[in-house]
């Protein structure tokens, strides 16, 4: 059995849907066909019977009313028949029981053939033209009388006769068949252009005929035949859209399986820009960043395998010398001993300072940044002047004088990171260079924070290293060479802090030839 996809489970799902919806469609619509069948036949015929309400319109204007109509029989036989029925004090004229001349037998093409003659008794006009008799819509030939013109003559349940009467203005039964008003075919009689009255013509209950049958087959056939085209056309649908929607999901699950597997190099097409596209466009940057935390991780380990190696073979090979007695241990031997320790050891706190949750041990209080600043340079004015490079801090003397503003953070770890970027100073700066430290207070109208900008001078970091520059253990080999550089978790520390406190920490080429490092940090609620 066929493993059920979410493509296939869509498409059966719709399949199901558009079969349902299409069965109903025609059953309803053969249903609606049979039911309306008879009504429609009844709207028809009420229409051809114009000549009908014609003889009820010159009754009811003789009469101004239909008093005389109302539950006479004999008369709207006689209407029924074609004749004008006046009756008058309830007596009926004396031909009421004598079929009209042209309801006699006669051939097809005969002079004459159904047209009644002008009626002297009916009251109309002598030049009035004798109203079309019911032939319009009725066999011309063998036409039964209506029931009960003749006693114990009746005709076939579905007569016309039967289901013909007439109604006032007002909707109720003046004369003829007892009908549902609402489900009756209406046909106004209009006197002027007020209605007086309807002729009414209730629809036939069933559909018998072979020629009914026959029409209704031929109708639930072509439905049916539409409904089977348009299932198929549907079902073709279904399934190209399933697969056009759902094969960028197959894509996407192959490639979560081959990332899976190792394979973080994986990427997926991406076409469009709609929600699949989106979602495979947030795939590949996870996948990007997966592949480069991989590629991070590898480097960052090699590095710090080189980086504990140093001091170790350092040590390794004073042990040696001892032992072979080349060296004797002394003073000077266990000085340099220690200073391997102490690297090692450095070296071994900045790993676990760069590995560290940042968040985990920040003690936050209200600090002045400005002051912490100006203790590490004060700490460091020394060493700068043993290098010759000159300070430039006048920004940052005018606003810690005037006004300094206050921050949350932890002071011992702003502390360091202060200390970290001035010795990268020191350490990468040639002699006879310069250091300018800028410093802006941004207001309610730029979001309350505090910049510091380090703009030192020759040399630089090529552009295509900047991005990493704060990578663990990472160093450009031109500016910063072991000789001289420290571990290459500085940067790496520096980042983790300012990002712990809110802020952020960006490096650019500076306009003194050298690196330029931001710092923004937003100020407590307070300030």
């Amino acid at each position: 059995m066929p493993r059920l996809t979410l493509s296939r489970k869509i498409f059966l799902a719709l399949a199901a849907l558009l079969i349902v919806l299409l069965l109903s469609f025609v059953g309803f619509s053969i249903v609606a066909l049979q039911r309306g069948l008879g009504a429609y036949v009844a709207e028809i015929e009420i229409r051809r019977m114009d000549w009908l309400s014609q003889l009820l319109l010159k009754h009811y204007t003789a009469n101004g009313d239909w008093k005389k109509l109302r539950d006479n029989d004999d008369a709207w036989h006689r209407l029924q028949l074609g004749q004008s029925a006046m009756v008058i004090d309830g007596a009926a004229t004396p031909d009421d029981r004598r079929l009209p001349p042209w309801y006699e037998r006669r051939a097809p093409g005969t002079p004459g053939d159904g047209a009644p003659p002008a009626e002297p008794s009916s009251g109309l006009s002598p030049t009035a033209s004798p109203p079309p008799p019911q032939l319009d819509l009725l066999p011309r030939r063998f036409l039964m009388p209506p029931p009960g013109f003749f006693p114990g003559l009746a005709g076939p349940p579905d007569s016309i006769f039967r289901r013909l009467a007439v109604l006032d203005a007002h909707g109720a039964l003046v004369v003829g068949a007892t009908i549902d008003p609402e489900n009756a075919a209406r046909r106004p009689i209009r006197h002027g252009r007020t209605v007086v009255g309807y002729l009414a013509l209730a629809p036939m209950q069933g559909l018998e005929s072979e020629a009914d049958r026959a029409f209704l087959a031929r109708q639930s056939g072509v439905i049916a035949l539409t409904g089977l085209c348009g299932l198929a056309f549907a079902l073709v649908l279904s399934w190209l859209l399933a697969r056009r929607w759902f094969q960028p999901i197959d894509a996407l699950t192959q490639a979560a399986q081959d990332v899976a597997r190792g394979r973080l190099s994986t990427r997926v097409a991406v076409h469009g820009s709609d929600e699949l596209a989106l979602l495979g466009k947030t795939f590949n940057d996870m996948a990007q960043r997966l592949d480069t935390a991989e590629a991070s991780r590898r480097a960052w380990l090699a590095d710090a395998a080189h980086e504990l190696r140093t001091p170790l073979a350092a040590m390794r090979a004073e042990i040696e010398a001892l032992q072979d007695g080349v060296r004797t241990f002394d003073e000077r031997t266990a000085l340099r001993m220690h200073r391997q320790v102490i690297r090692l050891g450095q070296l071994v706190d900045d790993l676990r300072s760069s590995m560290r949750e940042p968040q985990s041990d920040l003690l936050k209080a209200p600090v002045y940044p400005l002051s912490l600043l100006k203790e590490a340079l004060d700490h460091t004015r020394d060493r700068f002047a043993q290098r010759g490079i000159a300070l430039d801090r006048d920004a940052l003397d005018r606003i810690a004088a005037s006004a300094p503003p206050v921050i949350d953070g932890d002071a011992h770890r702003l502390h360091q990171v202060f200390m970290n970027l001035l010795e990268n100073t020191l350490a990468y700066t040639d002699a006879g260079g310069q250091l300018r430290i800028g410093v802006s207070v941004e207001g309610a109208w730029t979001g309350h924070c505090l910049t510091l900008v380090f703009d030192d001078s020759a040399p630089g970091v090529p552009e295509e290293e900047i991005p990493r520059l704060f990578d663990r253990l990472f160093r450009g080999e031109t500016s910063r060479s072991r000789a001289l550089g420290g571990s290459g978790l500085g940067l790496s520390i520096c980042r983790a802090t300012i990002e712990a406190h809110g802020g952020s920490i960006e490096a650019a080429p500076s306009p003194l030839g050298g690196l330029r490092m931001t710092i923004t940090l937003p100020l407590a609620a307070s300030a």
